[in-house]
């Protein structure tokens, strides 16, 4: 249980969604030791609870805010709700989402890919939505897109992960080119594979494995320092630049045969 001391309002404020586990709990950790008052976004507002209190973090450094991110005005009404309760936060990080596998001959797959781009892409913009006239008033802050190496190039069965992915990035690029003279910074952090229960089901290598808490103290870093755009960890960036820079037909060899991800409903194998 934490020890350090209760924080005040002057304290600086981060806002995390998805932070119920994995990165986003990994994060909310990372900006709790750094002294930053949270706002944590999720559906699960009971595990949440239960890990704030587990970690001693009392009223005063943490809000829980229960939202969908997939559905827009529920994510709208948690970032009033934040505004209103605690003030103009610091920092926004947009980690939501999800990653399962899809076949585009399957009718169910595309609702699918449907409900992946709610929460990847229209959830990431709602949850900036509240927070950017209130943070261009004051003339700083940082939003914080998660996205993916995934969304250097398309993987055999990631066609909706991959897609959503890549359209964080150019969104973000797009919102940061935006917000150039505000003094709101845009910062677009792409994860490699990250040991989490998500990714402990893939059927497939992920090199450079990190843990979640490795993970959100480079993030955290790279967030301090505002950078536009990184991939963690480092070695990951440069082989997905280097696959980025395969012709298709190598690439497309190189593929072959490669294990998908999970589709939804799809059984897990134990071994």
């Amino acid at each position: 249980m934490s020890t350090a001391a209760p924080h005040s309002s002057s304290d600086p404020l981060v806002v995390i969604t998805g932070a119920s586990s994995g990165i986003g709990q990994a994060l909310a950790a990372r900006f709790a030791r750094a002294g930053y008052r949270l706002a944590l976004v999720a559906r699960r507002t009971a595990e949440m609870q239960a890990w704030a209190d587990a970690q001693g973090l009392g009223a005063t450094r943490c809000q829980i805010y229960g939202a969908d991110v997939a559905d827009i005005d529920s994510m709208v009404a948690a970032g009033q709700a934040c505004l209103d309760a605690q003030g103009v936060p610091d920092v926004v990080i947009a980690n939501a989402g999800i990653s399962v596998g899809m076949d585009t001959a399957e009718r169910g797959d595309i609702d699918v890919m449907a409900r992946t781009f709610a929460l990847n892409n229209t959830g990431l913009a709602a949850t900036f939505h509240p927070f950017v006239i209130p943070m261009i008033e004051r003339g700083g802050g940082a939003l914080v897109g998660i996205g993916s190496v995934a969304a250097i190039r398309g993987l055999p069965g990631h066609g909706a992960y991959c897609a959503s992915k890549a359209a964080v990035v150019a969104y973000c690029e797009s919102l940061r080119g935006e917000l150039r003279s505000s003094g709101v910074a845009v910062v677009t952090l792409l994860p490699g594979y990250v040991d989490t229960p998500l990714t402990r089901q893939n059927r497939y290598s992920m090199p450079f494995l990190m843990t979640a808490d490795d993970f959100a103290d480079r993030a955290f870093r790279a967030i301090r320092a505002r950078v536009s755009y990184r991939v963690i960890p480092w070695q990951m960036g440069v082989v997905a630049k280097l696959l980025r820079l395969l012709p298709n037909p190598v690439f497309d060899r190189l593929l072959a045969g490669r294990p998908r991800k999970h589709r939804q409903g799809e059984k897990v194998s134990s071994g």
